[in-house]
């Protein structure tokens, strides 16, 4: 494997029939668990510098449920656990070379929805998204997953350790309204543009990480 080759980091949600996660809960896991491989990708170092190197960051959300969970949860990787959510995060691979109960795992299927409203963000970073896009819950997973990492880029190592002493915890909500998100587009924020492969026009902005310590760190759009 060379470091140009398109590699992809999966990320398996738990749905079960009878018990399906809340979408938010949902969303917040799966960035938390892309924080959690970035923060201490233990035996996966190699892959994460791997996946990192070529620029891209792409993620690809799959579901499983029953005997499909158990397989995945047999692979390598690792679980996080969030309020009614269970996302896997497993080493990046190459784009076609996946392993195969990974492979076996539909993507769509993954029409979450909340129950109730999400309430205020419990703190920062708050990921927030884009109130004029239409996303399945899969597709959202994906992109929170992508704020958190360049939030997680843009912080220093004191910030990050302020971080982590809080759990890696994330908040992600739906922005007010569309000027609301494109003030903060405008505001040096991390921002998330689509590549397009999938649901969305490219480069479309879909979140942004909004944190004290971000504000100003990244280019204004």
């Amino acid at each position: 494997m060379n470091e140009t080759e398109l590699m992809v980091l999966p990320l398996v949600v738990r749905i079960e029939r009878a018990a399906p996660p809340e979408r938010t809960d949902a969303l917040e896991a799966a960035a938390m668990a892309v924080l959690s491989l970035l923060d201490d990708p233990g035996e996966w170092a190699g892959e994460l510098h791997a996946w990192q190197s070529t620029g891209k960051i792409r993620k690809v959300v799959r579901r499983a449920r029953g005997a499909e969970w158990r397989r995945a949860a047999a692979l390598p990787g690792r679980t996080v656990e969030h309020r009614t959510a269970e996302v896997r995060v497993h080493p990046p691979v190459p784009l076609d070379a996946w392993p195969r109960d990974l492979a076996r795992l539909q993507v769509g299927g993954t029409e979450l929805s909340d129950t109730a409203g999400p309430g205020d963000p419990s703190g920062p970073p708050v990921l927030w998204e884009n109130p004029r896009l239409t996303m399945s819950a899969g597709k959202a997973m994906a992109q929170a997953g992508h704020a958190a990492q360049l939030a997680w880029w843009a912080s220093d190592e004191a910030e990050r350790a302020a971080w982590r002493a809080n759990g890696l915890a994330v908040s992600v909500r739906p922005a007010p309204d569309q000027d609301d998100f494109d003030a903060k587009v405008a505001a040096g924020l991390p921002v998330v543009r689509d590549a397009g492969f999938t649901e969305i026009e490219p480069g479309s902005c879909t979140f942004v990480a909004e944190a004290p310590w971000l504000l100003g760190r990244v280019a204004r759009s």
